[in-house]
């Protein structure tokens, strides 16, 4: 019989009650959630609802204390990522921290002493990653990279709200203090400057879409294609909320472009292009739960044609893998994939791609 982990979750709004509440509870042979925490008591209180048994807290302090707590899930806001894995690690216990899973490189160098010091289990939530399909894609380009032509990856989608809001029902904490709220805000506009030396306007927007929703693709870039040799170039436009760059692999460049936009669309790939083959991982919203991710191939057929193959192994939900990775991770002492120190790879790409907007701005 396995290994049953209590969990705790830190933070119980949109992802929580979409997303991971509901694989936990379909993992009931790896996991139990024990408690749970959030500063709005009606959201938490709705949590609790969903989850009979877990004991319901306004403090992470209170939540790490509890003994029957193995393990901690970060769900809550960006900024408090670094603060609360700290506290959880000091405490002995393991972390899985939504991306990113802090603001700044020399936050990411606390959390990796912490992690050190501590010697407890610390994964990043880049579900993405752990998708059957991109599994299966990163094998197939491991043994082609020095073919390869060209690379893309993009990320343009609808507002989270036009799918959640149409598919789910979400208990939101409109009991917040304004004051929290309004902290928040001033925290992260202080993190942000830290980082790269600007806290407010459309460089500092840019930064909080790469440190969201671009955390997942370049991360799931490096897994696939390599970490690239530099940054090319990085452009942001409209306030921000639209980014391109360009990465040097030396051999080949691969374009990024991400932004939100008001169509109810996920439009998230990543795409390989070799002189026989053009590999491409295609991803859905994930707040519809088991969407596979669809792994494509194209390549030559017959003479003069080519033929498409599209795939997905399995359509078990990429955050349930993940999870079962996490528990594979604790009980076996295994270094998960996506680490600390793999996730500080994204934070110093997302500074390079952040100056170059900077230098832009004095231009």
């Amino acid at each position: 019989m396995a290994h049953i982990i209590r969990v705790g979750v830190v933070g119980c709004g949109e992802v929580a009650q979409i997303i991971h509440l509901p694989t936990l509870r379909d993992l009931p042979h790896l996991f139990q959630v024990t408690a749970l925490c959030d500063i709005s008591r009606t959201v938490v209180d709705a949590a609790g609802r969903q989850t009979p048994g877990a004991r319901l807290y306004d403090s992470h302090e209170a939540l790490i204390a509890d003994p029957d707590v193995d393990a901690v899930l970060i769900a809550n806001p960006h900024v408090y990522h670094a603060e609360v894995a700290i506290a959880v690690m000091a405490a002995g216990k393991h972390v899985l921290v939504e991306k990113p899973m802090c603001i700044s490189l020399e936050e990411a160098d606390r959390l990796a002493e912490a992690e050190a010091r501590h010697g407890v289990t610390v994964q990043v939530g880049f579900m993405r990653r752990h998708a059957p399909a991109f599994v299966e894609a990163v094998k197939r380009i491991e043994p082609l990279r020095g073919d390869i032509l060209l690379a893309r990856v993009r990320d343009v989608i609808g507002a989270n709200a036009l799918i959640i809001n149409s598919t789910s029902r979400v208990v939101r904490g409109t009991d917040i203090p304004a004051a929290a709220i309004e902290a928040a805000k001033v925290a992260m506009a202080e993190a942000t400057k830290k980082a790269i030396g600007i806290g407010e306007g459309p460089i500092a927007m840019a930064y909080g879409l790469m440190l969201g929703l671009s955390s997942h693709d370049i991360s799931a870039m490096r897994e696939l294609i390599g970490r690239p040799e530099r940054v090319l170039m990085a452009t942001q436009r409209h306030g921000g909320r639209a980014i391109t760059a360009s990465f040097d692999y030396g051999h080949f460049v691969c374009q990024f472009e991400t932004a939100v936009d008001q169509i109810p669309h996920f439009d998230a790939h990543l795409e390989v292009s070799t002189p026989k083959e053009v590999i491409r991982v295609d991803y859905d919203t994930p707040y519809i739960r088991h969407q596979p991710a669809r792994l494509t191939v194209l390549k030559p057929h017959g003479e003069a044609g080519a033929s498409t193959e599209v795939s997905f192994p399995t359509r078990y939900d990429s955050f349930a893998v993940e999870w079962n990775d996490f528990h594979r991770n604790v009980t076996e002492r295994r270094r998960p994939k996506t680490s600390i120190a793999d996730a500080r790879e994204d934070l110093e790409l997302f500074k390079a791609m952040a100056g170059f907007m900077v230098e832009a701005a004095r231009a």
